[in-house]
């Protein structure tokens, strides 16, 4: 929206999260609490988002490269001050100026949506938005007159006992008329307790002008959770995987037990799909409909078809297609592709490799830096041996082959198609079509020797 900007404040270090990680860094549901400040604000169309930071400016910047601009607070002087670092780039523009912190990961764009509304239909100079908390320690009361009208916030230690019996706290959410802000900004001191530059001095300030001051309670009290240490961390942590899952369910998917399932922010899942207790998704993750995704499988940046059923196993990075059978307990690492019908059975890794239609690894293989035509069977214990001691080298399988149980297939090497590898072979030359392979030495039995050894005849 033309003449609608936002400001993240996200220059703090945290020291109360006792971490090499700044703290605005720490994840909620796998991205980082800043990131989803600044998506749910980009969802509102906005005309420029900036985002002032301090520690931990560059690695900030590279998580949000081309969602936000930029100003640095070199100095943590306060939340006024960290607003007035973003002068450069609004001061003097016509139009409203959302303030946001950026330790407030379960904000969502519907609030602040209502948030802007409610300010341009009161014609405020500045609203604040607010919530009602059952133990308001530690927040920011806001301050009425007799007729409900907003004073001031006062800070919790600055306040009074009779302040402190207020419920109403203030979020650190605030929505401004941009050239009244900046106005007001020039005028806060850091008189107070803390000796900082507070952005809540602003609305006094405003007042003080019998400008419009407004304040928009929200609906639900959990959004406004400002992360500082780890408990509030683990917290915002559980209540957006309860919005994430409650959202898939309404949606058509089965979670048999959300509160053991855990389901990152932007994964995908489709209707009529099943997940079971114990699953992980996590990441760019997509997922079809009508999929049986067991307990304790963990599935990462990777994007599974229809009616594919994955049984406690791990997969990284890698796609299958519809109707495949995963696991129990296979582990398909990054860069795989698995075409549809396909079995990858128990105890079975795949890596760097792709396995066309119909094809069956049913147990205790290793397929790594290879290439696998349709139809093909792996038999149990067989490997690609891709690694020779420096280089990765590949295996190509053709069509319709048979790798009898125990082979081991020597990269560089190809086997084509409609071949049979006997049973126990090492495979170090080329096969080829229509042939049958065998590697491995020629059993001798030597009558009677056992006895040696103390096994007599019975």
């Amino acid at each position: 929206m033309e003449n609608h900007y936002a400001i993240v404040l996200a220059a703090g270090q945290g020291t109360r999260m006792k971490s090499k990680l700044y703290k605005v860094l720490h994840p909620v549901c796998g991205k980082p609490m800043v990131e989803h400040v600044v998506e749910q604000v980009k969802a509102l169309d906005f005309g420029e988002i900036v985002t002032v930071v301090g520690h931990g400016a560059e690695t900030v910047e590279s998580h949000l490269n081309g969602k936000s601009l930029f100003v640095k607070q070199e100095e943590q002087l306060g939340t006024a001050h960290a607003v007035m670092q973003a002068a450069p780039l609004l001061e003097g523009k016509e139009g409203i100026t959302l303030v946001l912190c950026g330790d407030t990961p379960l904000l969502t764009s519907e609030t602040l949506a209502e948030l802007v509304t409610y300010h341009k239909d009161k014609k405020a100079m500045a609203t604040i938005l607010t919530a009602e908390a059952q133990n308001p320690m530690g927040y920011g009361r806001i301050v009425r007159n007799d007729l409900g009208i907003v004073e001031k916030i006062v800070e919790q230690k600055d306040a009074s006992e009779k302040i402190q019996t207020i419920t109403e706290i203030n979020t650190g959410t605030f929505c401004f008329d941009n050239k009244a802000l900046f106005a007001a900004l020039n005028k806060v001191t850091n008189e107070n307790a803390q000796a900082e530059f507070y952005l809540t001095d602003v609305i006094g300030i405003l007042r003080e002008q019998n400008d419009v001051v407004a304040a928009y309670r929200m609906h639900d009290f959990s959004e406004s959770l400002g992360v500082n240490d780890r408990v509030a961390l683990a917290q915002a942590q559980q209540l957006m995987k309860q919005r994430i899952n409650e959202t898939h369910m309404r949606q058509g998917v089965t979670i048999v037990d959300p509160l053991n399932t855990y389901i990152e922010s932007d994964v995908i899942i489709a209707a009529d799909t099943v997940i079971e207790p114990g699953v992980r998704l996590k990441g760019n993750t997509i997922i079809g409909s009508d999929c049986i995704i067991s307990g304790d499988t963990e599935i990462v940046d990777s994007t599974i078809g229809n009616k594919v059923t994955v049984r406690s196993s791990a997969i990284e990075e890698s796609n299958i297609s519809d109707g495949v059978q995963v696991g129990p307990y296979a582990h398909i690492r990054p860069n795989s592709n698995i075409a549809s019908q396909v079995k990858i059975g128990n105890f079975v890794e795949v890596k760097n490799a792709t396995i066309d239609e119909g094809s069956k690894i049913p147990h205790l293989s290793y397929v790594g830096d290879a290439t696998v035509g349709h139809d093909v069977n792996i038999g149990c214990g067989s490997i690609t041996v891709n690694y020779d001691g420096t280089n990765k080298h590949h295996t190509a399988i053709g069509n319709n082959v048979f790798v009898g149980c125990n082979s081991n297939l020597v990269a560089p090497v190809t086997i084509a198609s409609n071949t049979f590898i006997a049973a126990g072979s090492t495979i170090t030359k080329n096969v080829p079509e229509h042939a049958l392979a065998v590697a491995r030495a020629r059993q001798t039995n030597k009558e009677g020797y056992a006895e040696k050894f103390g096994f007599s005849k019975k």
